[in-house]
């Protein structure tokens, strides 16, 4: 199969496209500096330029592209945050409604869609979008696929969890005040604390893109979910370091502003249009996800 990949030079795009390289497939990136090398294609999402012709026949388009999500958010930068992931699918879903043989349309979203603190209430797709910054950064995101959807094209949003791997930043945040011996939960730890194995965020990608039967949103987390103090206490373990240094909430809302919320807010998400296509996890619990993260 011949893949069109938006935001390959970072850490989920980079591991995509080595796993589909691996196995055959031909990958397409989508890049923005120049001049490109062999198997690169340069776009300006900004501006809503992309080489139709260039992109030859693919399958299937993925959009990995958005700016870190993991600093304060200021004005300025919240429009970043926002218009990066829009602009980008936007671009995509035009060009696709426009190629002769509709290919396949997946893009990342995010879990955060769902609200800022859902408690305990289990989430699946079906479940509507709630209040807060990222959650209207999700409508938007999501909403942007619909020129792709009117003109036929299967697509699909994944709503991903935390991905657990050495090398993901988002994981070497967390784990490092645990190496460093002051790791603990975050405020009282009894929020649901969404997060999957970079395996199972790969095989779920390749299986969405392969599946006729998945479109919409897709939830891409852990089957069995956890709450804060249990992932700590598990990632702790599979560090061989204590939890013992609780991160006050108030703390966390005076350092990371709004941000802090999605840290602190629970998002009991589960994969269900996924298992009910039949997908497996190969790490369906926190500590087998960590044991993988950590291999």
């Amino acid at each position: 199969m011949k893949y069109v990949l938006a935001g390959a030079s970072g850490f989920l795009g980079t591991a995509l496209a080595r796993d589909l390289e691996a196995d055959g497939h031909e990958v397409l990136r989508l890049v923005r500096r120049g001049p490109t090398q062999p198997g690169e294609l340069r776009w300006d999402p900004a501006r809503g330029e992309l080489d139709l012709s260039a992109l030859g026949d693919p399958d299937v388009l993925v959009n990995l592209a958005g700016a870190n999500i993991g600093r304060p958010w200021t004005p300025s930068y919240k429009k970043v945050l926002r218009e990066s992931r829009v602009s980008t699918t936007a671009t995509l879903a035009a060009a696709a409604a426009q190629l002769e043989r509709r290919p396949v349309l997946i893009t990342q979203s995010g879990i955060g869609g769902y609200g800022l603190d859902c408690g305990d209430r289990i989430l699946t797709e079906d479940s509507e979008l709630g209040d807060g910054f990222l959650a209207d950064v999700v409508r938007l995101w999501e909403g942007a696929l619909e020129p792709a959807r009117a003109a036929g094209c299967r697509v699909a949003s994944l709503r991903t969890g935390v991905v657990l791997a050495r090398k993901a930043p988002a994981f070497q945040l967390l784990s490092l005040p645990f190496r460093l011996g002051v790791g603990g939960r975050f405020g009282s730890g009894t929020q649901y604390f969404p997060v999957v194995s970079l395996t199972d965020w790969l095989r779920a990608v390749r299986f969405v893109a392969e599946n006729d039967t998945l479109s919409g949103p897709v939830n891409v987390t852990l089957p069995n979910p956890v709450t804060n103090a249990e992932f700590a206490k598990h990632l702790a373990t599979a560090l061989h370091r204590p939890a013992l240094i609780p991160v006050p909430a108030f703390l966390m809302r005076a350092v990371l502003g709004e941000f802090a919320w999605e840290l602190l807010g629970s998002n009991r998400a589960l994969p269900t249009r996924l298992q009910s296509a039949n997908f497996t996890f190969h790490h369906p619990t926190a500590p087998t996800a960590l044991a993988a993260a950590l291999t």
